[in-house]
């Protein structure tokens, strides 16, 4: 048996069958979902609903005991208190639908609370006020505790802490490209260039011819040739240096400041009292 019920009203049947569809997607098993359609024929005052639902669990009818109408019966059930199930029943029975779900925690409920405000669930006490339902149950609605009521009847508070997890993650900081390129400087080297050129000497002579001369004495071509030095430039490459990147890891120690939550529960002693403890939400309300 579940500890909890959480109920939303809804204008029409489509509506309430969206909001089924989204409380299934969100994890809620779908035998603990209700959905109630007011039968065409219902009244003011004896209102009969039938589980549109096909589910294993009780429609409203059933639920109710059948000690009054179908839809009191069960708000009675539900509330334990006459003047907020009246208020409830009688938005219920204006020929709106009904979506109950049926949770074990309170952390559920709260889920499917939101979940049916979301899909469109009615402001209960709005709607009362348009049917001209008095809210008795209000001032002492306001008073209560938010927490529900669970199965055997006790309340519980949920003492939360927040822990400081602190991890690691990488960014890129900056960081050294190398890009090489090509530029022109003029330079200059001096060399010395030797040239050769032929000189042409006459010198007289008046002497007796010999033997020697007569010999000589015939056609012929004498050629002495002439050179010169020419400068000859190449190039010649020379790796001068080498540029290459590395990386160096230093490591630093941060304190990290921050603040953290938790819950502190205070129990006081009250004196003795009559209330109801319920949760209710825009549309919506949770009872164990």
């Amino acid at each position: 048996m579940k500890a909890q019920t959480v109920i939303g009203i809804f204008d029409t049947i489509k509506e309430a069958q969206q909001a089924v569809q989204q409380l299934e997607s969100a994890g809620f098993e779908r035998d603990f979902v209700d959905v109630s359609q007011a039968s065409s024929s219902a009244s003011t005052t004896s209102s009969n609903y039938t589980n549109a639902s096909g589910t294993a669990t009780e429609a409203v009818g059933d639920a109710a005991g059948r000690t009054k109408d179908s839809v009191g019966g069960f708000f009675s059930s539900l509330f334990g208190d006459d003047d907020e199930a009246e208020t409830y029943a009688t938005v219920t029975r204006s020929g709106h639908s009904l979506v109950t779900v049926h949770v074990d925690t309170a952390e559920q409920a709260q889920r499917a609370a939101g979940i049916l405000d979301a899909a469109g669930a009615l402001d209960v006490d709005n709607k009362a006020a348009e049917y001209g339902v008095a809210n008795n149950y209000t001032a002492n609605r306001a008073q209560t505790s938010t927490t529900p009521t669970t199965a055997t009847g006790a309340t519980s508070a949920q003492v939360i802490e927040e822990n400081l997890q602190v991890g690691k993650r990488t960014e890129q900081t900056g960081g050294v490209r190398l890009r090489s390129r090509i530029v022109e400087k003029p330079v200059e080297a001096s060399v010395r260039l030797c040239e050769e050129h032929v000189t042409v000497q006459r010198t007289p002579v008046n002497r007796v011819a010999t033997e020697a001369d007569f010999t000589a004495f015939k056609e012929g071509d004498v050629t002495l040739t002439e050179s010169a030095e020419r400068a000859v430039v190449a190039k010649e490459a020379h790796v001068v240096e080498e540029v290459s990147l590395g990386k160096e890891v230093t490591e630093r120690e941060q304190v990290i400041h921050d603040t953290v939550r938790n819950t502190e529960v205070d129990v006081e002693q009250v004196p003795g009292t009559t209330t109801t403890t319920n949760t209710t939400s825009t549309g919506t309300s949770s009872k164990s």
